[in-house]
């Protein structure tokens, strides 16, 4: 699922445009090291079974965390908007719970993380 979502990003434009291609899995760029926005997708547990029929389960429900690193403010905030509309209309990932919106005045990085639920239905 991890290479969906990452596709996905790179299929889109406007995301493409801004961060190209500096899209990370589970590792975090050192914050004094942002030369560019950047994305990380971080699975925050492993997929579940969910939806029964007939004693088979029919999807795995997943839990990522999305996270935009960038020095500019504005390229944070809509790329993390863009973001959203991807997760929802390309994948079917609802954004759930809170997330962070931080500036770390040390090194100037703004970071706005998000979560995403969703399932997909197995062959």
């Amino acid at each position: 699922m991890i290479y969906k979502i990452h596709d996905a990003f790179l299929a889109d434009s406007f995301i493409q445009s801004k961060v190209n291609g500096r899209i990370k899995f589970y590792e975090y760029p050192a914050a004094g090291d942002v030369s560019g926005p950047c994305i990380v997708i971080d699975p925050i547990a492993s997929p579940v079974p969910g939806d029964y029929a007939d004693n088979q389960w029919l999807t795995d429900d997943y839990l990522f965390q999305i996270e935009v690193w960038s020095k500019s403010l504005e390229d944070t905030g809509s790329i993390a908007k863009q973001i959203r509309s991807v997760m929802w209309k390309v994948l079917g990932f609802s954004q759930t719970g809170t997330g962070v919106d931080e500036w770390d005045p040390d090194t100037g990085v703004y970071r706005d993380a998000r979560r995403y639920r969703g399932k997909i239905y197995i062959d």
